[in-house]
Order: C-alpha cells, then sequence, then structure tokens
C-alpha cells in the first residue's frame, strides 16, 4: 500500500519518516519529496508498505 504524508516538518529526512512508519509494520520504502534545483524537503513524502493490514491500522496518536 501506498500512502502519502503530508505537513511534514521541512527538518524530516527519508529515514526519519521510516522509522516512524515502522512502528505500524514493515515498511518497503519511504522517501521525502524534494525540490530538484535546491534540494530542499516541499514538505510531503511517501510510505511504502508491503502489507495492507498494517497499513490499515489506526494511529493512536
Amino acid at each position: 500500500m501506498n500512502i502519502f504524508a503530508a505537513k511534514l516538518s521541512f527538518d524530516t529526512q527519508s529515514e526519519d519518516l521510516r522509522e516512524a512508519f515502522e512502528e505500524f509494520g514493515e515498511v518497503s520504502s519511504a522517501s521525502v519529496i524534494t525540490d530538484k534545483f535546491t534540494g530542499k524537503s516541499k514538505g510531503f513524502g511517501f510510505v511504502e508498505m508491503s502489507n495492507d493490514e498494517e497499513a490499515k491500522k489506526p494511529s493512536l496518536s
């Protein structure tokens, strides 16, 4: 399942995003989208989780 993650801190790195979602299950990939000219985060990213049931677990926060 591909998950869109929005309103990320501009300091968030792809590894930070991966660690946050690993609390809910196995993460296949995680990437924060960056501006191709400046290299700065655009404040959103994508997380791919191989198990749809884990991806659909509600967050407690």
